[in-house]
């Protein structure tokens, strides 16, 4: 009987996190050395347009765990790693590939793994989860973009004219990535401060 019980539950708990968003980030993931190989090969239009598309399913995850009610826990773990992996996997590719400038990319990275630690080690101390302000969402869509069109302009010829969309979205792109950062900041605080105080709380109280 107990194990019946503990197999009913697995299976419940398995049919809440098997959703479409989680389907699509866990492929993002699995598609990940198919991308770095159209690189190695030296497929850089083949391997931007990749990128493109597994960037591109960062948004469509998202839209569909929220119209369709799918979002779980373990969405809201996995996408973000997803989201992480997908862009430093990405962009390390295309600097050691010689497809983006290398100061470009250490840019973008140095303000993505900065917000990662900060963000893993205040929830770690207690924090509020809160959401991602408007400001950095257009930060990383215009990133997102920029990469895979400047990528596509390396391929020269008629894909040149993508070099210049790339860079038009990617320096805007990181000022306000930058700027939305330091917007984070008191932010975090705040949470933090208010997540301690309710775990200091009794429930009831």
């Amino acid at each position: 009987m107990v194990n019946g019980h503990w197999g009913y539950h697995l299976v419940v708990r398995i049919r809440e996190n098997l959703t479409i968003p989680n389907v699509l980030s866990l492929l993002r993931l699995a598609m990940l050395p198919t991308f770095v190989s159209l690189f190695a090969d030296g497929r850089v239009v083949a391997g931007s347009w990749f990128f493109g598309l597994l960037a591109s399913t960062d948004w469509i995850d998202g839209y569909i765990a929220r119209r369709f009610n799918q979002v779980s826990e373990l969405g809201k773990i996995l996408d973000p790693i997803a989201d992480r992996t997908v862009f430093f996997v990405g962009i390390g590719a295309a600097m050691y590939y010689n497809y983006l400038p290398v100061w470009f990319g250490v840019v973008i990275l140095v303000r993505e793994v900065s917000i990662a630690v900060l963000m893993v080690s205040a929830t770690a101390l207690g924090m509020e989860r809160f959401p991602v302000t408007r400001l950095g969402k257009w930060a990383t869509f215009a990133l997102l973009a920029a990469v895979p069109w400047i990528t596509l302009g390396s391929a020269g010829g008629n894909w040149v004219v993508f070099t210049y969309m790339g860079w038009a979205a990617g320096i805007p792109g990181v000022i306000v990535s930058y700027k939305s950062f330091f917007d984070y900041l008191p932010s975090v605080r705040a949470h933090l401060a208010s997540g301690r105080r309710a775990k200091r709380v009794p429930l009831g109280e």
